[in-house]
């Protein structure tokens, strides 16, 4: 058990300085390209300047048209400084928002990758089976603490293998039908025992549940993976 436990406190350990690290290679990569965008962007004053370049090389054009092109331009360069800056605020806006997504799609992964290996480290050390109670009259049944509504079909089906259960009996499906449908069994058909068998399936819903209560047996039958003693039937 000691070594249980350091083993998963060992593993969270890791799983979090993963997290941590991933989510400081985002934001390092991020910053890096924000960096080197914003460098290689056009000054933002660029186009004033050499307006301004252009009045001072060009001091003898003194006519009113001349003076007044001169005049446009600098309120073109001004305009496009404008223009710049607030394309300078988009992008980083931008930039600050692809590293939220980048950081909640890393976590959100993680996560995910948590739950399934959660999921297949209890799928492969399976549940526990304290009780199962059946409820004829409310066409209900209880597995430990977990109440399921059922069709009256599929709780005939589930009380035939509990009884036979307690029988240490395996049924076929041609066994099932013929104990619930009152006729002979070579009238009925394997098919029909494992139609009724699926729809107690697709009642109970839960797959995990499911595979744990209703076990398969290969070329035998059905029966219920549950002990005798805490089966049930009301």
């Amino acid at each position: 058990m000691p070594d249980s436990t350091t083993s998963v406190t060992d593993s969270l350990r890791l799983g979090s300085r993963a997290v941590l690290g991933g989510i400081a290679a985002v934001v390092a990569i991020l910053a890096v390209a924000a960096v080197l965008l914003f460098i290689n962007l056009p000054d933002a004053n660029a186009f004033n300047a050499r307006v301004e370049q252009i009045f001072v090389q060009n001091d003898n054009l003194t006519s009113q048209a001349e003076i007044k092109l001169l005049e446009v331009l600098a309120q073109s360069g001004t305009a496009f400084s404008d223009v710049l800056a607030s394309y300078r605020v988009i992008i980083f806006i931008l930039l600050i928002f692809a590293a939220a997504l980048l950081i909640a799609s890393l976590v959100f992964l993680l996560l995910i990758i948590g739950l399934n290996r959660r999921m297949n480290e209890i799928r492969r050390a399976g549940i526990e089976v304290q009780s199962l109670r059946i409820l004829r009259s409310e066409n209900a049944v209880i597995l430990n603490d977990m109440g399921f509504s059922l069709t009256p079909s599929a709780i005939e089906t589930l009380s035939v293998l509990a009884e036979a259960r307690m029988d240490d009996d395996i049924l076929t499906g041609v066994q099932i039908e013929a104990m619930i449908s009152g006729r002979d069994e070579s009238d009925c058909e394997e098919a029909a025992g494992a139609t009724r068998i699926k729809r107690l399936r697709d009642s109970l819903g839960n797959q995990l549940v499911t595979e744990l209560l209703v076990r398969n047996i290969s070329r035998k039958g059905y029966a219920l993976s549950v002990a005798k003693e805490a089966i049930r039937v009301d």
